[in-house]
């Protein structure tokens, strides 16, 4: 079964409602069950108005830095507003779609802050458009927005935690949220484009499994019939130009893992969805192949048994503890 990791970095906060299952992927954390919420269709977006809630939300502070807001608590609402406080001229977030945002987080009944992704030891959220797997709120605040956007957003408590509330935070099931978010990067999966890496073909590396792409970016990897590198070994096929992934930063990416001894394919986000991956959420060979590399980059890592599932292996998917696994990424946000 695949498993997407969809539990954020912020452990605590668990904004996340659902998990995806399907075959294994680099995930080592799988999501949990809930409800989900109406919503547009994949492709389309329904638009958050504004209103009194979410326009008296006051807020300082630096787009891409952390804010601060003041707001007349406790928030009234019956369902989420959104103020747009700067517009952005990236992609627009469609149901489905793919993005990454940082946010700072209040309690709508105290007005007390709860948390930030801006504070030390947190990270961004990288997040599917979809409010089967996030916080409807939270969904409807980033639907049908830019990316590069700034905004300020109301939620009642129904479309907040729920019934179940958050103890971490100090959060009742009554409780309202507010939120202040910098959405960033918006991958769109209706653009093909978008959907695989763009960069600058590099020369060939000899003893390296080869890749030949497809036209919608789907690869083909012939693995050597040579022993495998004992050590973690990343090479770049695609350079892009777009951002740096840095240590402990969300991405989003395509992927496809196969097996080096059996040269079998275990699982790919390939004819899927791309895969929104949250720091702590893979195995280690993965996240190290991918920091430090640039956004439209795709890289080929081959990963060690150490850095991938251990020695306890994988066997739902066919891996050993001495396996050796090989993947192939492409880097399309960060």
């Amino acid at each position: 079964m695949r498993k997407f990791p969809v539990i954020l970095a912020v452990s605590a906060l668990a904004l996340t409602l659902a998990g995806c299952s399907g075959s294994p992927s680099p995930s080592s954390t799988p999501g949990a069950g809930a409800t989900s919420a109406p919503q547009a269709e994949a492709g389309s977006c329904t638009d958050t108005p504004s209103g009194d809630a979410s326009d008296s939300i006051s807020v300082t502070g630096d787009a891409g830095a952390k804010a601060e807001a003041t707001f007349d608590s406790p928030v009234d609402l019956d369902t989420t507003q959104r103020t747009v406080l700067s517009e952005g001229d990236g992609s627009k977030a469609n149901v489905g779609d793919l993005g990454i945002l940082n946010f700072t987080l209040f309690n709508g009944t105290s007005g007390d802050e709860v948390f930030s992704t801006y504070d030390e030891g947190s990270a961004a959220l990288s997040m599917v458009v979809d409010a089967t797997q996030f916080l409807p709120g939270l969904v409807k605040g980033v639907e049908c927005l830019n990316g590069g956007s700034r905004i300020a957003v109301a939620v009642p408590a129904s479309e907040g935690f729920g019934e179940a509330g958050n103890s971490s935070l100090g959060i009742a099931a009554t409780d309202p949220l507010v939120f202040v978010v910098d959405f960033g990067q918006v991958v769109a999966v209706t653009d093909p484009d978008q959907l695989k890496a763009n960069g600058a073909v590099q020369p060939v590396v000899d003893g390296v499994p080869t890749v030949v792409d497809a036209e919608d970016g789907t690869p083909t990897v012939t693995i050597p019939d040579a022993a495998p590198p004992a050590d973690l070994t990343v090479t770049v096929l695609k350079k892009g130009d777009g951002k740096v992934v840095e240590s402990g930063q969300p991405s989003i990416v395509q992927y496809q893992g196969s097996i080096w001894g059996s040269k079998t394919v275990f699982d790919q986000s390939w004819g899927k969805t791309p895969f929104a991956v949250q720091p702590g959420s893979t195995v280690q060979g993965f996240e190290a192949a991918i920091t430090g590399q640039t956004v439209g980059s795709q890289v080929i890592v081959s990963i060690p048994p150490a850095q991938g599932y251990g020695d306890q292996g994988q066997a739902q998917a066919g891996i050993s503890g001495t396996d050796t696994l090989v993947f192939v990424i492409d880097i399309l946000a960060a």
